[in-house]
């Protein structure tokens, strides 16, 4: 009976190779395709994260499997079809391209970091991307979280990926990780241009809402920082803007099950503005950084849908910030921050035998 070794085998190895450094941009996930077996497989991944659902186990378990895998797959695959694109995915388009612009940002510095993006569920699978840059040498890695708000049903289960890949890896990479940039500067001016391009070309609505993705109420009460970072961000957005407080509010989408979640919730509130009287409103969703399935179909069919029924006039969503060129180079920014003290430029190899010389001189004389 062969046994498994507990690690996985190391790639070749020589001395003298130069530190590699990489970011790996790391997104939600997303479905294969928009049926109902590859929602069924992502689903099944993405709801039995016990970081995204804090029930019981056990009773967790019977019901994903007993009940939403059952009946929730295809409904949600209809929803996937209104917006897949010839690309497939729009969160993966917009995750690779995102990844794309910041290479080309790096190569442009005349630093050597490569760029590789990784998907929390489905694929490509973050172990898998780890994999790839483990064989091709890469000693050092900066974690790029798409949340720019920490929360642990986001943020906290792509450092577990990220654990447990560690788990089967004997020589590990040195690790750095960003929590959070729901405050810096890059990410901020990125938004505020995104509106202002906005209202530049269809002028500015009464109300602009800012709806970020909804959590259980009871995971603020656990400690988690989630809720006080959206609410940052809106002011230091509305700030960025010169709005009022009057003139934007901040709003929760995407409820599941019965329990509260943050409030106020994003549809019922647009259909309360209609009814108050607010005839134009504009909605941004500066928790996703790419379009996706919360953004396109929940915002910018359902959302608006009711918002228009219930007596409202013009409602216009403002896409994510994607690939813009604001964002990129507020990506880029974040991540040399993160990185002070690794070298982007590779020594080369007289540089190497030197350095490598005087430590060695060192030692001898200890």
């Amino acid at each position: 009976m062969l046994i498994k070794p507990a690690f996985a085998k190391e790639p070749s190895f020589s001395h003298g190779q130069t530190p590699r450094t990489a970011v790996l941009l790391c997104n939600l996930g997303t479905p294969d395709a928009p049926t109902a077996a590859a929602v069924r497989r992502y689903l099944a991944e993405f709801l039995g994260d016990p970081r995204v659902v804090e029930i019981p186990r056990l009773i967790w378990m019977a019901i994903l499997h007993g009940i939403i895998l059952r009946v929730r797959p295809a409904k949600s695959a209809a929803k996937y079809a209104t917006i897949w694109t010839a690309e497939g995915s729009p969160l993966k388009v917009h995750t690779a391209q995102q990844a794309q612009a910041l290479q080309a940002a790096f190569d442009a510095a005349g630093q050597a970091v490569t760029v590789r993006y990784a998907m929390r569920y489905a694929n490509p699978s973050m172990a898998s991307q780890l994999d790839a840059l483990k064989a091709e040498g890469f000693t050092r890695i900066l974690v790029l979280p798409a949340y720019p708000q920490y929360s642990g049903t986001t943020t906290a289960s792509v450092f577990d990926a990220i654990y447990k890949w560690g788990l089967r890896t004997r020589l590990l990479p040195e690790f750095r990780f960003i929590n959070h940039y729901h405050d810096h500067p890059g990410y901020i001016a990125a938004l505020a241009e995104r509106v202002r391009t906005h209202w530049a070309e269809h002028g500015q609505a009464e109300r602009l809402v800012m709806s970020f993705h909804g959590v259980p109420e009871r995971t603020l009460h656990l400690g988690d920082p989630y809720h006080c970072e959206c609410y940052k961000t809106a002011r230091l957005l509305g700030e960025a803007l010169g709005l009022t407080k009057a003139q934007y509010m901040v709003t929760f989408q995407s409820r599941f099950g019965k329990a509260k979640w943050l409030e106020p919730y994003t549809e019922p509130t647009l259909v309360a503005l209609a009814e108050q009287g607010v005839k134009r409103v504009d909605l941004i969703c500066p928790g996703f950084t790419s379009d996706c399935l919360e953004t396109l179909e929940e915002i910018a069919q359902e959302a608006q849908e009711a918002y228009l029924h219930a007596g409202g006039e013009v409602f216009r969503y403002i896409p994510c910030l994607n690939d813009s060129a604001m964002w990129v180079q507020g990506m880029h920014a974040l991540c040399v921050e993160h990185m002070g003290g690794w070298s982007f430029t590779a020594p080369d190899a007289q540089q190497l035998a030197a350095s490598r010389a005087a430590a060695m001189a060192l030692g001898s004389k200890d």
